[in-house]
């Protein structure tokens, strides 16, 4: 099996390197990341600058490719480029905080494994509900099994699997649940601050919002100590809205026909 590992906190990342020596296991691992932290970039591409390619080492071992564009960039590098073939997996992660929610629409973490699944390659979106996290190594499992369930179970083209792992000791995980994408969201500020020169700029910050009450919730899931696992897709499509837009006469209203 042949998998092709990226994320968006950057080749040099912690969670990286365990998820990789994880699959190892399993796959034959490539490794292209971003040669810099790239977190809440969504899927962004890059366009209008050049991408720069080198060969990154690790304790003076070929460790993967540091690519100076996104994580949807490096997916797409990866897989035209480098690998040269389609990977049997792409797995992003393991991602330095949670990916829940509406957080989903801003993850770097989540992109790179929508971009695979654009691309027809089955991916996993792999995270841990904590920035500081000090150990991977039962996220690393997790991503393991599951990768080796999707290889025995496929699936549909266009979906990806979203989990998020909590960072909890493993004797304080309840279980595995099978989850929906929350409601909760952050209620987001830009902060006005001033620099020792007496410049004034702006830094975001804010607070999470929760809504969701359900244990079928990715937020809530994680929150109670489960691992969740979200199957979600890139069709952004309202189709109850849609079918009651057929009521509306577009065509007639908006043309004039």
């Amino acid at each position: 099996m042949r998998i092709l590992v990226s994320n968006d906190d950057g080749i040099e990342a912690e969670g990286i390197a365990a998820l990789a020596k994880a699959l190892s296991e399993i796959a034959e691992v490539t490794v292209v990341a971003p040669h810099k932290e790239q977190s809440a970039v969504g899927h962004s591409i890059t366009m209008q600058n050049p991408l720069r390619v080198k060969k990154y080492y690790k304790n003076k071992e070929f460790f993967g490719y540091a690519v100076t564009g996104t994580p949807a960039d490096c997916v797409k590098m990866g897989i035209r480029n480098i690998m040269g073939v389609l990977p049997d997996l792409v797995v992003s992660g393991i991602n330095h905080g949670s990916n829940t929610a509406i957080n989903i629409i801003y993850s770097g973490t989540v992109s790179a494994a929508r971009e695979a699944a654009i691309m027809d390659v089955p991916a996993i979106a792999v995270s841990v509900t904590n920035h500081e996290v000090t150990d991977f190594s039962y996220a690393g499992e997790i991503a393991k099994k599951i990768c080796l369930l999707v290889a025995k179970k496929g699936l549909k083209k266009g979906t990806l699997l979203n989990v998020n792992v909590p960072d909890v000791p493993k004797e304080e995980i309840k279980g595995i649940q099978l989850t929906h994408q929350g409601k909760s969201k952050w209620d987001d500020i830009y902060e006005k601050r001033v620099d020792p020169y007496g410049q004034e700029y702006y830094w975001l910050k804010g607070d999470l919002i929760e809504t969701d009450d359900e244990l079928y919730m990715d937020q809530m899931a994680t929150k109670s100590n489960y691992v969740s696992v979200s199957p979600i897709h890139f069709d952004l499509t309202d189709y109850e809205t849609f079918e009651e837009m057929k009521s509306w006469n577009i065509d007639k209203e908006l043309s004039g026909k």
